[in-house]
């Protein structure tokens, strides 16, 4: 990489976001066996000392797959064990879909009110002044809770909730632009793990469930969002200069050159998300943003290879392929940068 990759400012805290995690109740323990979510229109759960009341489960989703509301709720308390580690304690942004996938969406910040006392809060103070208190995923319950308000795809915080300054990991969205195939996002990913290969840089890779590729690094956390980003950009910049005829680090649209992967940093900037590990998408066949490896993505593999139907079983088979994204050991540090 050159001295453009090494550009990592001082790390200094904003003063004007800060992070209050509520106060935390015990969380509920985590279901020994499969919980099978019963038929009809509504249902209450109860999974332990917690009861989530479940509305509208018969709702179409999905009308050409024949898949309801239900079927959503079922899949992500199949996956909960892997998903859940991924979301816990960060903040999560949710983007409603109250008609389905093909329907309007809007997103929502704030934890909507009444909700139930066990569900945990994360406030955090915006530049504006603005103190939003966001909800938190921390277990099959608030899952199921926070689903069942129509979140097709979980969208959270890159950061914990007691620093939401400075994330544990950086990421590259590998996003397809006019033309572009997705052989093509495939070639970029692995130009991208190559470069990150010779910086030492461990790397993971999924599908968005969307369009293209999602590329993380765990990071040790220290240094602020701001200079995650900061890097994120030189990095990308520079595999935009080494492939220009693949790829291309140009956010702007009506700049963007057509048939190129843009590896977009962007969204390493405080506040924005992706979606999730393990989230369903709102697409015609419910793909799911799924963990491959890379041996696994060289061998070839199709974004409709993953979806709500067959992850559930995949998942079983190989458990989450995402464990080193939270291991404490063998997160990079990119304080060398600075």
């Amino acid at each position: 990489m050159t001295t453009r990759a090494k550009e990592i400012a001082a790390r200094t805290r904003h003063p004007s976001k800060r992070s209050v995690p509520s106060a935390r109740a015990p969380r509920a323990a985590a279901p020994d066996a499969r919980i099978v979510l019963p038929e009809g229109p509504d249902a209450d759960v109860q999974l332990g000392a917690r009861r989530v009341h479940l509305t509208n489960l018969t709702k179409t989703f999905w009308p050409e797959l024949g898949l309801t509301k239900r079927h959503l709720l079922q899949y992500y308390a199949d996956v909960s064990r892997v998903l859940l580690p991924h979301v816990r304690d960060r903040a999560m942004v949710m983007k409603r879909y109250p008609h389905g996938a093909s329907g309007e969406f809007f997103f929502m910040k704030r934890a909507p009110s009444p909700r139930p006392p066990w569900i945990e809060t994360c406030a955090i103070g915006h530049a504006s002044g603005n103190v939003i208190d966001f909800p938190i995923v921390q277990d099959l319950a608030s899952l199921l809770w926070v689903v069942n308000l129509g979140c097709i795809d979980l969208n959270q915080w890159y950061a914990r909730c007691d620093d939401v300054d400075r994330p544990d990991y950086l990421h590259f969205d590998l996003d397809p632009f006019k033309g572009a195939p997705f052989s093509q996002v495939v070639e970029v990913a692995f130009l991208v793990h190559s470069a990150l290969d010779a910086l030492k840089m461990p790397s993971l890779v999924k599908t968005t469930g969307s369009k293209g590729l999602h590329v993380y690094v765990p990071i040790v956390r220290g240094p602020t969002q701001k200079d995650v980003w900061r890097f994120a950009k030189a990095f990308a910049q520079e595999i935009a200069a080494r492939s220009p005829s693949l790829a291309t680090a140009e956010y702007r649209i009506a700049t963007r050159p057509a048939g190129r992967v843009l590896v977009d940093y962007n969204q390493n900037a405080w506040g924005r998300t992706l979606a999730s590990i393990y989230s369903v998408r709102p697409t015609p066949r419910a793909t799911v943003s799924t963990p491959v490896t890379w041996d696994e993505l060289q061998r070839g593999v199709a974004l409709d290879d993953f979806r709500l139907d067959n992850v559930p079983a995949r998942v079983e088979v190989l458990g989450d392929l995402w464990e080193p994204l939270l291991a404490k050991k063998g997160r990079f540090d990119l304080s060398v940068f600075s």
